[in-house]
């Protein structure tokens, strides 16, 4: 991990022994490729094709309503009460997500004030970003690497960093939640929410919250 913090890095292994195996067979241990090896995970990923049958088809879509650009950041700010003087955050377009103590679809379907903001900004100058996480988004999204592949590109509930062509197909409304797979990075703040309005079919519609709803 990229991170301005001294971080084990070790990959975890295990050996599964199935019934039936006698015990005086040795598994072979495949050798596995360095952590930071980035070459070779694109080069085996951009290989990834959906198999666009009539069964399975993909339909990607062509039109393009609105156009995000969003970068992502680790860093660190000013804390008397921390540790070393500093607390380690994270930030999407130089934004760092702050948990409400109000749900965010319960807000968005209620339209209650001072939870949110509609103005984020999407875009800012591009910088180089080196990242090596994983960013995962709900709804139907296809992948196509520096270039989309219209053809045939697969469908990922999740996108590798760092620069990544992700087309997102906007059709369930409600509250998207994008966050970093590694759960310390959402702890700094790595996450955002997307606001979904709400179609013209009726299952393109948010849905009023449960009677028994908890809250939080």
């Amino acid at each position: 991990m990229d991170v301005p913090i001294a971080v084990d890095n070790k990959t975890a292994m295990a050996i599964l022994q199935y019934k039936g195996v006698p015990n005086t067979v040795v598994p072979i241990s495949p050798e596995l490729p360095p952590r930071n090896n980035t070459k070779l995970v694109t080069s085996y990923t951009e290989k990834l094709r959906s198999l666009n049958t009539a069964e399975f088809p993909t339909n990607v879509p062509l039109t393009v309503d609105r156009k995000l650009f969003y970068t992502i950041g680790l860093g660190q700010n000013a804390c008397l009460t921390c540790l070393n003087g500093t607390k380690l955050t994270a930030s999407l377009n130089n934004i760092s997500f702050v948990m409400s103590k109000i749900g965010l679809p319960q807000a968005h379907y209620y339209k209650i004030k001072g939870v949110f903001t509609t103005d984020s900004r999407t875009g800012l100058r591009r910088r180089s970003t080196t990242r090596g996480d994983e960013v995962e988004q709900g709804g139907i999204q296809f992948d196509g690497g520096a270039r989309v592949a219209r053809h045939q590109p697969i469908k990922r509930g999740a996108t590798p960093i760092p620069s990544r062509l992700q087309l997102l197909r906007g059709w369930d409304g409600g509250v998207w939640f994008m966050h970093c797979h590694l759960e310390l990075h959402m702890m700094w703040g790595l996450k955002m929410a997307f606001v979904v309005e709400n179609g013209k079919c009726p299952n393109e519609f948010v849905l009023p919250p449960p009677t028994d709803l908890s809250r939080c």
